[in-house]
């Protein structure tokens, strides 16, 4: 079920262009977002600067209507995670094609989605935060229409929750899950039954939280492979049903079963279509983030589309390009994008497409291999026959949409020709 109430996102559009944001056109500086959006300028021939990190609106949307019909062919709700992007114009996007909610990992993010009038947030963590706590029980009791659900891993987690919010003054019971660990020396939750059971049992014994499901993240099971995620994932739909014949979610409306980051969605789909009839309905929530602009590198190769390819494939969305500012060899070459504007952690970025600086031609890459990554430079190495020139931008591909995000503040949407439609806020 999509959420009803629409993300307000007039004060992006609203917000001035200047020295704060990269690359965008000197002579911009000024104009609203929404005004230089307007004018629908050329990324290369429209003033902006490099290095210059824009996303594909064309595979943005591709991404966003796949997951949608994914969702809804396999009977799941749907709660991206948005600490993807951090993005709210992405989040109205996704709500608007049937999303449940928002997923965050920490209550700043929550902030940063209320900001913009999210109305169902989950959080997949533990909040143990006094303030953070102080600041959810205000939320929900100015507004009734506000849903808050969290995580919940061990009993003095639960403690310590139930003191902040009686401090608090907490008017409306904080809705939490509890968090099934993905095996020993996983990431958290709880590790055996008897955990998840004496963790329910004290969230029950106290009036300021409520009791809604159960959840974890099939992505840490230790050596993953299909079979040991499709056990996990069954484990953790028998927890849900364990709690339920104890009574332990009395006080819900539905049962929570959520599971799904983006590598195996697939098996999540699986599991969830057998989960048993319980004592309330089940909401099978799917948390997937990182399909909105996938990747060249790490999502490419893990994709569970790769296993179902007749359920389709995403696209890569992101392309980062920078200028050549130094040929010293026939064998060497460096561009002006680096670690501070490229996603470096799981792989480098990749040469995919030359743009010449001589008659805006454009042409694979061939010879062309990014080798390294300076704060403000990129390596490159270049074989004979590369006819790579200072000037010439490179278009590169990125892995790891996250730490893609994350080092832009304002991303260029632009169309296969060039033409710059929107520009995409973050806020991290």
């Amino acid at each position: 079920m999509a959420a009803d109430h629409p993300v307000t996102l007039a004060g992006i559009a609203d917000e001035r262009v200047d020295h704060r944001f990269k690359a965008l056109p000197p002579d911009a500086e000024g104009l609203t977002v929404g005004d230089l959006a307007a004018e629908r300028r050329n990324l290369f021939t429209g003033g902006f600067t490099t290095p210059v990190l824009a996303l594909s609106a064309e595979s943005v949307e591709h991404n966003l209507a796949l997951l949608e019909t994914y969702a809804e062919r396999h009977g799941l709700a749907f709660a991206p995670h948005g600490k993807t992007s951090m993005a709210p114009q992405l989040f109205a996007d996704q709500l608007a094609r049937g999303a449940w909610g928002i997923t965050a990992a920490v209550p700043h993010q929550a902030r940063v989605y209320r900001a913009y009038g999210i109305q169902r947030i989950f959080l997949a963590n533990e909040v143990v935060d006094a303030v953070a706590l102080r600041w959810v029980a205000r939320e929900l009791a100015a507004d009734p229409d506000f849903r808050f659900v969290c995580y919940v891993d061990s009993v003095r987690g639960v403690e310590l929750m139930d003191e902040a919010l009686r401090a608090a003054g907490a008017t409306r019971p904080v809705e939490v899950v509890v968090e099934l660990g993905a095996g020993e020396g996983a990431r958290t939750g709880a590790r055996t039954d008897a955990d998840c059971a004496s963790v329910a049992a004290a969230v029950t014994a106290v009036s300021t939280l409520r009791l809604t499901g159960v959840a974890g993240y099939e992505g840490e099971v230790p050596d993953a492979t299909p079979e040991r995620v499709r056990d996990w994932l069954r484990r953790l739909v028998a927890v849900a049903a364990d709690l339920d014949r104890a009574g332990a979610f009395a006080d819900a409306e539905e049962i929570l079963i959520s599971a799904g980051g983006s590598a195996w969605f697939d098996a999540v789909a699986e599991v969830f279509a057998e989960i048993p009839e319980l004592s309330l309905p089940a909401c099978k929530l799917l948390r997937s983030g990182a399909y909105v602009s996938h990747d060249d590198g790490h999502y490419l190769r893990i994709t569970p589309f790769n296993r179902v390819p007749e359920e389709g494939a995403l696209q890569p969305a992101f392309r980062l390009w920078a200028q050549v500012v130094s040929r010293p060899s026939g064998e060497q070459a460096f561009l002006n994008a680096g670690k501070r504007d490229a996603a470096y952690d799981l792989d480098l970025p990749q040469a995919q497409v030359v743009r010449s600086a001589r008659d805006g031609s454009v042409r694979a890459a061939t010879g062309v291999t990014v080798t390294g990554l300076s704060d403000q430079h990129t390596w490159l190495r270049t074989e004979p026959g590369a006819e790579l020139e200072v000037g010439d931008w490179v278009g590169m591909g990125l892995s790891h949409p996250c730490t893609s995000f994350d080092k832009w503040q304002l991303i260029p949407l632009a169309e296969a020709d060039g033409t710059v439609t929107d520009y995409i806020r973050t806020f991290f």
